[in-house]
């Protein structure tokens, strides 16, 4: 079930749309201030954001630029096209104008999820030296094979799809659940460690990042 983060401090808005969502079959999660949404992305990654533009505390935009490798479609009653031209250079999917329709909202969602399925379904990912073939579970880097157990390709591939992202520990543990439900919050450190030696001792390089206090990265650079 794909779930949604709905960013906006106008309640009765935000439950409207809650109630429209779920009701579609969607997970939604909640922020109503720009900060509030920072450590809310840090912990959860929802499959899309709606996000309003004037927030407490810290502005739509301010928490666009935070946001990587999910798309974001912008909620917003700023109307002018420069505005929209600047935000969707910036990095968002899509912007809708309030007041909006809801079935317009709806269709804008499942064209982001149709392209997002349709990116997926290829097989390899490639993050500098390093490619990934998801359909036959072949890491190598730079031409060289590297071998993998079964919880290492999980993270690896996650960390992957969405590289220089902070993932938080739970995000990781929930995202591989289904196919190594053996990792538990204890052993994942053990995990990635013995990930990040085989990685080094290919390319010399340190491709993984722990960010104290919130979980892992992959490096891009």
């Amino acid at each position: 079930m794909k779930t949604i983060a709905i960013i906006d401090d106008d309640i009765y808005i935000g439950n409207m749309v809650e109630e429209v969502l779920r009701h579609s079959g969607y997970e939604v999660i909640r922020a109503y201030s720009g900060t509030e949404a920072v450590l809310l992305l840090n912990q959860k990654r929802p499959d899309l954001v709606l996000l309003d533009l004037m927030l407490p505390g810290m502005t739509g935009e301010k928490v666009l630029e935070v946001i990587n490798h999910i798309p974001v479609i912008v909620v917003s009653a700023k109307v002018e096209t420069s505005d929209k031209v600047s935000l969707l250079r910036s990095g968002a999917a899509d912007y809708i104008t309030k007041p909006f329709d809801i079935d317009e909202l709806l269709a804008r969602i499942a064209v982001q999820f149709r392209k997002a399925s349709e990116y997926q379904t290829s097989s390899v990912l490639t993050v500098g030296d390093m490619r990934l073939d998801t359909a036959s579970h072949a890491l190598s880097i730079d031409g060289t094979d590297v071998k993998l157990t079964k919880t290492e390709y999980a993270i690896l591939k996650l960390l992957m799809q969405n590289p220089g992202q902070v993932m938080a520990k739970s995000v990781i543990l929930d995202s591989i659940s289904a196919d190594t439900p053996d990792c538990m919050e204890g052993s994942l450190k053990v995990h990635i460690s013995n990930l990040r030696k085989k990685l080094q001792a290919v390319c010399g390089a340190d491709y993984i990042e722990a960010v104290w206090g919130i979980g892992f990265r992959l490096r891009t650079e």
